[in-house]
């Protein structure tokens, strides 16, 4: 508890950035510089002395990236850069009141893959060896940080934890996460000392942020990166703008921040120069306050999760986009669609990875000339989380407030070398990105539909998938086609256990081939070998006659377990739709 001693006599100096100035003092190393602890102890332990020098208060260990995925190694040798880490940084400091903290950084995401274990393990490396005092810093999710801090806390009630996040200068972590929902989370959980940001902005827009935290519980932190980088060839530099960074970072205890310090490209002279304006402030903190403004937009209405929430039955049908500009047969079919009763029409974000027609213009053109209510599909594959928010911002604009969101299929095989994918996050990161931009979306909130499979092998998977995605923002399941017994005792059981809405998926089949290729090609699809048989020896009109009616008797067998359907067109086939709908109705 010494330091938060330290921390009611006045603002607290942090070191800065020891990764980025380890690579421009010493060069760039293949290896992280958390292997230098074991390898080069000397380097780590001059950098440190530097930052005391200049006039920190507080040093991170050089741990950072100590997880075994960040360091691609075995766990023997990450506990053993731990406790080098460790020592050298205590050794640095022997002689002084500089306080050492325990530095754990985020452990890279693995899909399905639960990092908490790893983040305790972590923690017990540093207690065994007298850790009392942990940062976790540049994390972007709440997810494990709990865990992990409770555990802290209950082996020693005195230890001191704070928490910083990367949040950009939008106010959302890379994953999404907003700031709003970070102060809350952390202002109530009473294992966190001190929480606020690093890395991600400059002093000037994490001013910005900081003045977004409302009445902070807390002592805030606040470690900027020096500015942003400059790529040269492939190196990344920042440039010296010292004088500026430490005029911004002694500002930004103005906006309430208690603790200080550098992220990226910071050096012992933007700490230095720091200390000698610190030195020269009278003690105060003055708290400015950022007025905000509000304006009054008509709310949009949001008619079609009306219709659902009043009982009605909803049918969605989905008509693929056109592969070029010619968009006279997409709109003819969206004509006939709402003319035979359609409630909305679903719209795909580039299918199987190939360029169609904007799924979101679309949806634009067809709420403007058509008056049709649309649920967009947007992938996480085609753009960063800037491109989704102005995405986002422009259909709330457009009156557009349903959305579907899916991870996205990944570029085939062999276009991989030329056509790069774009995964900043996935579905149920978006759906709750969505949700947490809140007050952004003037013209209403967004209602997020996500994708359930019925024909998974692992059905209970799925679900407890599901149930994850309803938790971070989905209101809604559109599923996959029912075309076998096993897909409808699965939608059985997701009525059972899901608590959102559900659009029950119906796709006709139009030949024998159709069913033979749906069921070898299109992933999350399965059609019984029963309806396979029965398409056999059948021209286009029979098996027309025989979409119609088998589609239509799944349908009405789904009717007790669904809130609506989710037609798929094949083959722009609108007229089976259309008929379907009709016998239905």
């Amino acid at each position: 508890m010494v330091f938060l001693e330290k921390l009611k006599r006045g603002t607290v100096l942090f070191d800065g950035g020891m990764g980025t100035y380890y690579s421009e003092k010493y060069g760039r190393d293949p290896e992280f510089c958390e292997f230098a602890n074991l390898s080069k102890p000397e380097r780590i332990e001059n950098i440190h002395r530097e930052y005391i020098k200049a006039g920190a208060d507080a040093i991170t260990t050089n741990t950072f990236g100590a997880n075994m995925e960040g360091l691609d190694c075995d766990w023997d040798t990450v506990a053993k850069i731990i406790e080098s880490g460790w020592n050298v940084a205590n050794k640095a400091v022997t002689g002084t009141d500089v306080t050492v903290f325990a530095d754990i950084g985020p452990i890279p995401h693995i899909e399905n893959v639960d990092n908490t274990a790893q983040y305790l393990k972590i923690a017990d490396c540093f207690l065994e060896i007298g850790a009392q005092n942990f940062i976790f810093e540049t994390f972007s999710s709440l997810e494990g940080l709990s865990s992990v801090t409770e555990h802290i806390k209950t082996k020693n009630p005195n230890a001191v934890v704070i928490c910083s996040f990367a949040v950009s200068p939008d106010g959302f972590t890379r994953e999404g996460v907003s700031l709003a929902r970070i102060c809350q989370a952390m202002n109530t959980d009473e294992k966190v000392d001190v929480f606020g940001l690093n890395c991600s902005s400059g002093p000037n827009h994490m001013i910005k942020l900081l003045r977004e935290i409302n009445a902070p519980k807390k002592s805030i932190i606040a470690m900027p990166n020096a500015g942003y980088p400059t790529l040269v060839g492939s190196r990344v530099y920042f440039e010296n703008n010292s004088d500026y960074f430490a005029q911004g970072l002694v500002d930004i205890t103005d906006a309430g921040a208690r603790i200080i310090g550098g992220c990226c490209g910071t050096t012992p002279e933007h700490i230095s120069k720091t200390r000698r304006l610190l030195d020269k402030k009278d003690g105060t903190v003055r708290h400015i306050a950022a007025p905000k403004q509000t304006v009054e937009v008509e709310k949009a209405e949001n008619r079609l999760w009306a219709k659902l929430e009043s009982g009605k039955k909803i049918i969605a049908v989905e008509l693929d986009p056109p592969a070029n500009s010619d968009i006279r047969a997409f709109m003819d079919g969206a004509r006939a669609l709402r003319d035979a009763g359609a409630d909305a029409l679903t719209i795909a974000d580039c299918p199987i990875s190939r360029a169609r027609a904007d799924s979101s213009m679309l949806a634009c053109k067809l709420k403007r000339e058509l008056d049709m209510d649309t649920i967009p599909h947007m992938t996480c594959r085609d753009r960063n989380i800037i491109a989704t928010k102005a995405l986002l911002l422009g259909l709330n604009i457009e009156g557009i407030n349903n959305v579907l969101v899916v991870t996205g299929d990944p570029v085939p095989t062999a276009e991989r070398g030329t056509i790069k994918s774009v995964f900043n996050f996935n579905s149920v990161v978006l759906a709750n990105y969505i949700h947490d931009l809140g007050e952004e979306f003037i013209r209403g909130p967004f209602r997020v539909f996500g994708a359930l499979n019925l024909n998974a092998l692992n059905f209970e998977s799925q679900l407890r998938h599901a149930k994850e995605k309803l938790e971070h923002g989905v209101d809604a399941f559109l599923t996959q086609p029912v075309h076998s017994p096993r897909a409808l005792e699965n939608l059985k059981l997701a009525r059972q256990e899901l608590s959102g809405k559900i659009l029950g998926g119906v796709m006709p089949i139009v030949s024998h081939r159709n069913a033979c290729y749906m069921n070898s090609e299109i992933a999350g699809i399965s059609v019984s070998d029963e309806i396979v048989k029965r398409y056999e020896g059948l021209d286009k009109e029979q098996a027309s006659r025989l979409a119609v009616s088998l589609t239509t008797e799944i349908a009405q067998n789904m009717a007790p377990y669904v809130d609506g359907y989710y037609m798929i067109t094949p083959f722009m086939r609108t007229d089976l739709i259309c008929e379907i709908m009709r016998n239905l109705k």
